[in-house]
C-alpha cells in the first residue's frame, strides 16, 4: 500500500500555494455555549470551486507527465472533485471530461461546465459515475484522476490540516471531518496524527450510506448503500482501500447521522454561522447537534465544513425539513365543514393559540368521500414541538380530528 507521509502533505502543500486559499477557520460562539467546549470551524466552503477537493486535484494534475497531460484527463465525481479538475484542468490547458450521477445539484454540474470541461450524466451515486469513467477511459486513453483513493489527492487534501494547525497555534484536540471516500480524513489524520498523536480525528458519514463506517467494523472495504443522501459530496457505497487502510490506523472513530439531522445542521449553519454549507458539509456540525459526538468541556474542537455547493432548490427542500424537525413548521390534515365559515372555525383555534398559517389547501372530495364536508391541509409556522403539542390539543377540543403529515 503506497504510503502517505507528512512530507508528502507540506510537498504539496508547496505545490498547490498559489492556487488554494488559506481558508478561514471562525469560532462558533453559540456551538461552543451549547456543548461546553470550544468548537470553530475550517470554512471551506470558501475555498476556490466551494470545495475542499481543488486542493487534492491540482495537486495530481500537478503531477502528470506531458504524455499523460496531453491525453486529457478524466474524473467521476458527485459534483466538488468535478470542478477541482476541471479548474486545474483549465489553469494547466489541457481537456477535461468529467462523469456526474444524473442526481448530482444542477450547480455543480453547471460550474463544472463553466469551467470548460466536458460532463457527462451516469447513474444515481458516485459509484455509478466512476463506472462509466472508467468505461469512457478504456476507450479514449484519458488519465484517469480518481477523487480520494490516490496519494496524491490525499496530500492535496491534507494540506487544510497544516492550515488548521497553525491558525489555531497548534491548540487542537478533536477535528471532525466528513467522510464519503475517504480522502479529505485520510488526508488530514495523516498530517493531524504527525503534528499531535493525542489529537482525535472522528469520522462523520450519514447514516444512508455508512460504507467507511461498516468497511472499518469489518476490517476490510465494504459496499454499503441504503438509500440516497442530500450529503451527495459523501455519497460513496464503497470506499478507496488506500483510504480504508490510512482511516483503520489513525482514525478514532466513524459515527453515522440521519438526514433530518443533516437538514438542522445546514440551517442552524446559516442561522447562527451566516455559512451556507452542501450537505456533506453540515455532517460535522449535526454530529454536534444531535450529540452523536458529546465534547469534553473546554475540549478544542474543528468542524470542517467540507463545501459550500448547494443547489438552492434542494437548500428549498432541506429547510423545510429541519423546520419540521425543530418544531418550527408543522403540516396536518383535518376535516372541515363544507359550508359558510367552515374553516373559520378552525383558524380561529389556530390563531388564538399564536399559530401562523402558510397555506390551507381545501378539497371537496373529502376523507372517506363524505358530503359536507372538505378535507384540509394546513401548514403552520410554530415556535417549537411544545408550541405544536399546545396546538394539536386545542384544535382537537374544538372537535376537530388531526392526522400529521
Amino acid at each position: 500500500m503506497t504510503k502517505v507521509t507528512l512530507q508528502d502533505i507540506k510537498d504539496a502543500r508547496e505545490t498547490i500555494k498559489d492556487i488554494v486559499k488559506k481558508t478561514d477557520v471562525l469560532e462558533s460562539v453559540k456551538l461552543s455555549a451549547m456543548t461546553g467546549a470550544n468548537v470553530f470551524y475550517k470554512c471551506e466552503n470558501l475555498q476556490k470551486t466551494g470545495s475542499f477537493k481543488v486542493r487534492g486535484a491540482c495537486n495530481k494534475i500537478a503531477s502528470l507527465t506531458e504524455q499523460e497531460k496531453a491525453n486529457g484527463v478524466i474524473a467521476s465525481s458527485a459534483g466538488n472533485h468535478a470542478q477541482g479538475v476541471a479548474l486545474g484542468a483549465k489553469m494547466s490547458g489541457i481537456k477535461a471530461t468529467i462523469v456526474m450521477p444524473a442526481t448530482a445539484p444542477l450547480a455543480k454540474v453547471t460550474a463544472t461546465k463553466g469551467y470548460g470541461a466536458e460532463v457527462v450524466l451516469n447513474g444515481l451515486v458516485y459509484d455509478d459515475a466512476y463506472a462509466k469513467a472508467v468505461e469512457i477511459q478504456k476507450e479514449t486513453g484519458a488519465t484517469f484522476l480518481h477523487p480520494f483513493n490516490d496519494k496524491q489527492v490525499i496530500a492535496g487534501q491534507g494540506t487544510m490540516a497544516l492550515e488548521i494547525f497553525e491558525q489555531l497555534d497548534n491548540k487542537v484536540d478533536t477535528i471532525l471531518c466528513p467522510i464519503g471516500g475517504g480522502g479529505i480524513i485520510a488526508g488530514v489524520a495523516v498530517a493531524a496524527k504527525a503534528l499531535n498523536p493525542n489529537v482525535k480525528i472522528v469520522g462523520v458519514q450519514t447514516a444512508n450510506i455508512p460504507s467507511m463506517k461498516e468497511s472499518v467494523a469489518n476490517g476490510q472495504v465494504t459496499t454499503a448503500f441504503k438509500d440516497t443522501t442530500i450529503a451527495d459530496g459523501i455519497a460513496v457505497k464503497t470506499p478507496g482501500d488506500m483510504t480504508f487502510e490510512i482511516i483503520k490506523e489513525l482514525v478514532d472513530e466513524v459515527i453515522v447521522v440521519e438526514e433530518a439531522e443533516i437538514a438542522q445542521g445546514m440551517l442552524y449553519l446559516m442561522e447562527n454561522q451566516k455559512v451556507v454549507a452542501e450537505g456533506s458539509g453540515a455532517v460535522t456540525t449535526a454530529a454536534l447537534l444531535s450529540k452523536k459526538y458529546a465534547p469534553k468541556a473546554g475540549e478544542n474542537v474543528v468542524c470542517i465544513i467540507s463545501g459550500g455547493n448547494v443547489d438552492v432548490n434542494t437548500l428549498y427542500r432541506v429547510i423545510g425539513t429541519a423546520l419540521a424537525k425543530e418544531g418550527r413548521r408543522f403540516t396536518f390534515n383535518t376535516v372541515v365543514q363544507d359550508k359558510p365559515g367552515g374553516l373559520a372555525e378552525l383558524t380561529k383555534v389556530i390563531s388564538e393559540n399564536n399559530g401562523n398559517i402558510l397555506s390551507a389547501n381545501l378539497s371537496r372530495l373529502a376523507i372517506g368521500g363524505a358530503l359536507g364536508k372538505q378535507s384540509a391541509e394546513i401548514v403552520l409556522e410554530t415556535f417549537s414541538n411544545e408550541h405544536i403539542e399546545q396546538i394539536t390539543k386545542a384544535v382537537k377540543e374544538a372537535g376537530f380530528e388531526i392526522s400529521e403529515m
